[in-house]
């Protein structure tokens, strides 16, 4: 059996019986989607970096304490990054701007430069429509179509009830629609 085929939680057993292997299939099967989320949120890439690199050796450090409670790893993941994104920004004394253009890797190969100046267009409309919705909202909406969560690990990353990130997925979008049409 290849490690592809293996489940997130058979590896985190193997890892937390001391199998390095087992933990650098974890690595590898998460660091890209964790390193984009944390690029979203911060906006500079060498930070971006740091921080990924400091969520990997909290995990590490972390894994014993793991106990599976029907959400996959990666929704452990995702609070652990959000945690050490939080007190990122309570040691530098508040959050910066972040272009949400930043973390998409997106090719530009084949396109027409007219193609490429109208997605910066939407991407920047995007970004300042954003950045008017609550902390939090924006924070749901991120995670669920920026990242891809689905609601349960959405829920479970933020420590919130699936119903209130229904809510607040709901209102976001709401507002998101509105601050659309004004920008």
């Amino acid at each position: 059996m290849q490690a592809i085929d293996i489940d997130d939680n058979v590896l985190v057993k193997k890892a937390q019986g001391g199998n390095v292997d087992a933990i650098g299939e974890l690595y590898d099967r998460h660091h890209a989607q964790m390193f984009r989320y944390v690029w979203s949120r911060v906006g500079e890439r060498p930070l971006a970096e740091d921080l990924t690199g400091e969520l990997f050796t909290r995990m590490v450090s972390n894994l014993a304490s793991y106990r599976e409670q029907n959400v996959p790893f990666r929704a452990w993941l995702y609070r652990i990054a959000r945690n050490l994104i939080t007190d990122h920004y309570r040691k530098e004394g508040g959050k910066r701007t972040v272009p949400l253009t930043a973390a998409a890797d997106v090719p530009v190969n084949g396109r027409g430069p007219a193609a490429v100046v109208e997605q910066k267009i939407t991407m920047d409309a995007i970004e300042m429509a954003l950045h008017q919705l609550d902390p939090v909202q924006r924070e749901v909406v991120l995670l669920r179509f920026v990242v891809g969560l689905p609601l349960h690990e959405v829920a479970h990353a933020m420590d919130k009830s699936v119903a209130a990130v229904k809510s607040l997925q709901h209102r976001g979008l709401k507002a998101l629609r509105v601050a659309l049409q004004t920008v």
